[in-house]
C-alpha cells in the first residue's frame, strides 16, 4: 500500500493598501475562509504600491487597523509585513513568488482580490505569471460580469478557462480561479477617507474597532 499523503495546506492571501481597512476587505476574507476552510488567512498590507500615489496612514497604523479588523476570523490570521519591509516598489508577483518559496511547492495558495482589481489586472507587473504561484479568488459587485465591457479580454480568457470549484482549488497548488458571484463588495476607501476628512463617521463601511482606532489616533484629518 502507498503511504497516505498528508492533507495539502491551504493559505488564503489578502493584500491591499488598507488605507483604511474596511468592511469590504473583511467580507472578502470571511467569504473565502468560509468557502475553503483554509489553514490560515494571511493579510499583507502594501508597502509602496506602484499604482497608488501616497498612503495617508503610516505602516504601523495600517498594520494595527488590519489586526483589529481581522481579530475574530474562524481561522488563524497572520499579518504579513513583507511588503512594508521590502522598502521598494510593491509588485504582487514578487510577493507571491516569496510566499511560494516559503510555503513550498505543494501548498494551495489563493490570492484574494476585488472586482475592481480584476478590471485592470492586465496592467499588473507579470500578471499572467501570477497563476504560476497561486490561485485567484475574486469578489463580485452589483452588475459585475466577466465580459468585454468590464474586464480586458485577455483577463477574461484566462479567468474563464481556469475556473474551478473550491474543492479543486484546495486540491491543487496554483493556476485556478474562482469568482464569488454571490459576494458583492463595492466599498471605496477613497470615499471613506473623504468622509473622514469632512468629519463624518462612515459607521456602516468600517469595523467599529477600526473606526475607534482612527478617532483615537486622529487619522485622516485635514
Amino acid at each position: 500500500m502507498r503511504p497516505e499523503q498528508p492533507p495539502r495546506r491551504c493559505i488564503a492571501v489578502l493584500g491591499g493598501s488598507f488605507d483604511p481597512v474596511h468592511n469590504g476587505h473583511v467580507a472578502l476574507g470571511h467569504y473565502f475562509v468560509t468557502l475553503l476552510a483554509p489553514d490560515m488567512l494571511r493579510v499583507i498590507p502594501a508597502g509602496n504600491p506602484w499604482q497608488k500615489h501616497g498612503l495617508e496612514a503610516g505602516a504601523a497604523d495600517r498594520v494595527e487597523m488590519v489586526r483589529r479588523a481581522f481579530n475574530d476570523q474562524a481561522v488563524a490570521v497572520l499579518i504579513d509585513q513583507q511588503e512594508i519591509e521590502r522598502q521598494t516598489a510593491t509588485f504582487t508577483i514578487d510577493t507571491l513568488q516569496s510566499l511560494r518559496t516559503e510555503l513550498g511547492p505543494d501548498a494551495s495558495i489563493i490570492f484574494l482580490m476585488g472586482a475592481d482589481q480584476l478590471q485592470h489586472l492586465n496592467t499588473w507587473q507579470g500578471w499572467d505569471k501570477l497563476f504560476n504561484y497561486a490561485h485567484l479568488g475574486v469578489a463580485s459587485r452589483p452588475g459585475f460580469a466577466l465580459d468585454a465591457s468590464q474586464v480586458p479580454p485577455e483577463v477574461t480568457r484566462e479567468f474563464t478557462r481556469r475556473a474551478a470549484t473550491p474543492e479543486q482549488i484546495r486540491q491543487s497548488p496554483h493556476g485556478l480561479t474562482y469568482l464569488a458571484e454571490n459576494l458583492f463588495v463595492d466599498i471605496s476607501a477613497t470615499k471613506i477617507r473623504a468622509a473622514l476628512h469632512s468629519g463624518n463617521r462612515p459607521d456602516s463601511l468600517i469595523p467599529a474597532v477600526v473606526l475607534d482606532y482612527i478617532e483615537q489616533h486622529h487619522l485622516y484629518k485635514n
